[in-house]
């Protein structure tokens, strides 16, 4: 278990994120997944680490209770040697016997205890170390979960964004297709179209109308033509008549 969270770990730390999304077919559902395998993970590094510091806080204890023992009979053997000492000051040899032999066992189980609690030093210290190696790999994995949600989540908004912006592109284009201003263009088109037919038909008109009047100023100058020529033959038989 040490070993495979240990190989997550380094896998995390080497990891290059950008790298991985860049050769994704589907980033989103990449980054989906790994966060999925590192939550996991660490959720299985977590249990991983109680349960190792738990062994560690036994073996403490066991360090802590052999550290005790020997300070006792330490203690013990203490008391014991004294009372000989009274007793052999007292002349009373058979009883100062007893009490140092006491001591002796007393003394013989604090070595016991001592040499139990130096040999428990070592694996403290290694255990230690682990407990450390775990929660900074557990930490960086942390770190990492950290980063690959931000990045989901950076990823998730830009496809957002992108997804709009591509719906908005697609609204121009139908626009560009069936645009009602194109069609209002089209029907002023014609409009103007007719009006200038209008303006042509009245050009006509107005050519036409003025022809006739010319016609009519015509027909009144050969009338005054003619009456004058009248009236110049009637002087003209006037003077003859004379």
């Amino acid at each position: 278990m040490k070993q495979s969270i240990f190989a997550r770990v380094a896998q995390l730390a080497k990891a290059n994120l950008n790298a991985l999304l860049d050769s994704a077919e589907d980033p989103q559902k990449m980054l989906d997944q790994m966060v999925r395998d590192y939550s996991n993970n660490i959720a299985e590094a977590e249990a991983a680490v109680a349960q190792t510091i738990g062994n560690l806080r036994m073996a403490e204890d066991d360090h802590n209770r052999a550290v005790d023992d020997a300070n006792t009979w330490g203690r013990k053997a203490i008391a014991a040697s004294r009372k000989a000492d009274e007793f052999r000051a007292a002349g009373n040899s058979v009883d100062a016997d007893k009490f140092d032999a006491l001591a002796r066992v007393a003394i013989g189980r604090q070595m016991t205890a001592e040499s139990a609690a130096k040999a428990q030093e070592p694996n403290l210290a290694a255990q230690n170390q682990v407990v450390d190696q775990l929660k900074n790999g557990l930490d960086m994995m942390r770190g990492k979960l950290g980063e690959l949600t931000a990045k989901r989540n950076e990823l998730v908004n830009r496809s957002r964004v992108a997804a709009a912006q591509s719906q908005v592109n697609d609204a121009l284009k139908s626009l560009d297709v069936g645009d009602p201003t194109s069609a209002i263009g089209r029907y002023e088109e014609n409009i103007r179209r007719q009006e200038a037919s209008v303006r042509g038909q009245q050009e006509l008109a107005a050519s036409s109308l003025d022809a006739q009047f010319a016609s009519l100023e015509d027909l009144d100058e050969q009338t005054e033509v003619e009456a004058r020529l009248a009236a110049l033959k009637s002087i003209d038989r006037k003077a003859i008549d004379y």
